[in-house]
This record gives C-alpha cells, sequence and structure tokens, in this order.
C-alpha cells in the first residue's frame, strides 16, 4: 500500500493551483503586506476558478482554518486582520461583527 502525505494542506499552501503564493506569504507580521501579497497573486493567476477577491480569501481561510489549534493568538489576530485589509483592498464592505445570542429567557 502507498504511504499517504501527511501534510497535504502544507503542500496546497505551496503548491496552490490557483495561486502562486510568494514565500512565506503567511508569516509575515504586516496585515497590510499579505493582504497585498494574495491580492497581487489572485490578480496575475490565469487558473483560478473565482473572482481575484474570492480566490485570495479563500487562500487565506484555508490556511486559518487548517492551521487550527496550533496557530497562536498573536498570528490568528494578525491573519484576521490580513482578512479585513483584503476585503479593504478590494473595495469591500467589511465583514459584520459575529454576535452571540442571548441566553436571557431560554428556558432550561
Amino acid at each position: 500500500m502507498a504511504k499517504v502525505a501527511r501534510r497535504w494542506s502544507q503542500r496546497v499552501t505551496r503548491e496552490s493551483d490557483a495561486l502562486d503564493l510568494s514565500k512565506g506569504v503567511f508569516t509575515g507580521k504586516d496585515p497590510k503586506r499579505i493582504a497585498a501579497s494574495l491580492k497581487r497573486s489572485a490578480e496575475r493567476s490565469r487558473r483560478r476558478k473565482a473572482d481575484p477577491f474570492r480566490s485570495a480569501l479563500s487562500m487565506l481561510t484555508f490556511y486559518i482554518n487548517r492551521a487550527g489549534k496550533n496557530l497562536p493568538a498573536e498570528r490568528r489576530r494578525t491573519l484576521m486582520r490580513a482578512k479585513d485589509e483584503l476585503r479593504r483592498q478590494f473595495g469591500r464592505a467589511p465583514a459584520r461583527k459575529q454576535t452571540r445570542p442571548s441566553r436571557r429567557g431560554c428556558s432550561r
């Protein structure tokens, strides 16, 4: 039986078929630079299936989700700010803040 690749998500990030990402794009500390790099990659790509905004945002979300619990809080904050910056750079509306439903009046 063939050996199964353990880090398929790392390979997807490194060798994305849709975007040619700059090396270390997700390790930067400046959300504006992360967003600008993703935007540049998405706009230059001719292999993507969706519009540049969706491709860039999808790649960033994929990276955040696949890192999961191993992503330190500070890195997660930086990457979430990069998502907001990406929306700003593409001229999209900022994400709405998600609020948790109130438990008042909840019968338990």
